[in-house]
């Protein structure tokens, strides 16, 4: 294994603008490049990075369709439409879908989730769910944490007469899908003022934006923060500007009245009520949430972050802790299978790359696995395994490589795609030699 490390050492900070900020602020010139090289070089700056305010976020009706996604979510609850709130099945998904769907229940009963399965249906929203919607007589679904590909299942819910609002973060392609409204500050011609959010944070921009118009206090939000400063952290979305506001805010709340269904994590996870970090969540609460739609069904996600009633709360979450348990023991077993593979050259390994393939593995786990690999031989990997009867996988990067964008150079061998810079997911149709000409 390579376990070489290389230290960069960065250059110093323009001493003009040390000695500045130093003065102004009355730190310590240490302490001052280290807020210049994070971007804070003046007073106000500092004072916003040291104390972290809500009144300094951006005006939600800044984002591109904002406008139209809140008029079409009123008129779905003034005019007694069921609408289902739909999500991904990971942390980011499952908080931003129960972030909406708490928020609209308090206006309409009529008003579900849907989670969709990993293991049959796939990552992102699929035909069964949008089908699924139209037979139970849904005339509006509002995507988060997916749906920024999702044109031809955006047409089919069209064609069913269902309307579709999109809140995504993930990178959008030329083409938008053709719904009511496409919320995404990475659109290209979204000018938004923070285009880093995490799904979750998008759901959040929206309800905070419906609220906003329809004069509903800024206050009534708060309790919704525990599930964004989870989002946030597990999303590994940069921790500056709104996010760090968010995080700030909702971390407090975390500590001060979590919701029954993350106090139930918190105590399952055996950390200390009132003292809970970032790191606690990054290790601790956010792998037990994910671990639901890894080994079972994402919805028990959903059901834990919403339950009402401490009792329930527990039955699930001892439910998904079971989970994280058996994900341990099949993420040890595949990365052990998977660093063999390398070690005996038995994997499609290059220079360059690490890609490992067995049909066997489990679909739940092979992000995961992937990271290890990262961390034992720093370089881009692809881990990959067989369900429905395609090739799938996920894959991790290293250092500053853009994975995402070395996926989309060989798109047109793929089924499906999707992801950031630093972490994908994919889907084939062949076995893994199609990606030859990825890694030569």
């Amino acid at each position: 294994m390579n376990k070489e490390s290389k230290w960069v050492v960065s250059d110093p900070a323009p001493a003009d603008k040390v000695n500045r900020l130093a003065a102004e602020v009355g730190i310590d010139k240490v302490l001052a490049e280290l807020l210049v090289k994070r971007g804070v070089e003046t007073f106000e700056q500092a004072r916003a990075f040291f104390r972290p305010s809500l009144d300094n976020l951006h005006d939600p009706f800044l984002m591109k369709d904002m406008d139209k996604a809140v008029d079409r979510l009123h008129q779905a609850i003034a005019g007694n439409e069921k609408i289902l709130v739909y999500g991904d099945y990971d942390v980011d998904g499952t908080t931003a879908v129960s972030l909406v769907y708490s928020f609209i229940k308090r206006y309409t009963d009529l008003v579900d989730f849907y989670i969709p399965d990993r293991y049959d249906e796939g990552y992102g929203v699929s035909a069964k769910g949008i089908r699924w919607a139209a037979e139970n007589g849904f005339g509006l679904i509002i995507t988060l944490d997916c749906g920024i590909k999702a044109i031809e299942k955006v047409d089919l819910a069209k064609s069913l007469g269902v309307d579709v609002i999109i809140c995504d973060h993930h990178l959008p392609e030329l083409e938008l899908p053709k719904a009511i409204a496409v919320l995404d500050p990475k659109r290209e011609d979204d000018t938004y003022p923070f285009d880093d959010l995490c799904g979750c944070g998008v759901g959040f921009k929206l309800v905070q934006a419906y609220a906003q118009k329809h004069e509903i206090p800024f206050e009534t939000l708060i309790p919704l923060l525990d599930l964004l400063v989870v989002s946030i952290a597990s999303d590994l979305v940069t921790v500056v500007g709104e996010n760090r506001i968010l995080a700030y805010y909702g971390l407090k709340r975390l500590n001060e009245s979590p919701r029954k269904g993350l106090l139930a994590m918190i105590n399952l996870s055996k950390l200390e009520p009132g003292h809970i970090t970032v790191d606690d969540i990054v290790f601790k609460i956010g792998p037990r949430i994910n671990a639901a739609g890894r080994m079972e069904t994402g919805r028990l996600a959903v059901e834990l972050l919403t339950a009402t009633e401490t009792g329930k709360a527990m039955i699930v979450g001892e439910k998904i802790n079971n989970n994280n348990n058996e994900r341990k023991n099949v993420d040890r077993e595949i990365t052990a299978e998977a660093l063999e593979m390398v070690e005996t050259g038995n994997c499609l390994a290059r220079e360059h790359v690490t890609i490992v393939y067995n049909p066997k593995w489990n679909k739940g786990v092979v992000g995961i696995v992937a990271s290890r690999l990262v961390e034992a031989y720093f370089k881009p990997t692809v881990v990959l395994t067989s369900s429905n009867g395609f090739v799938t996988g996920s894959a991790r990067s290293a250092g500053k490589f853009d994975l995402y964008a070395a996926i989309e150079s060989c798109a047109d061998l793929m089924e499906n795609f999707g992801g950031h810079t630093y972490a994908a997911g994919l889907t084939l149709t062949s076995p893994p030699t199609c990606l030859r000409p990825w890694w030569r």
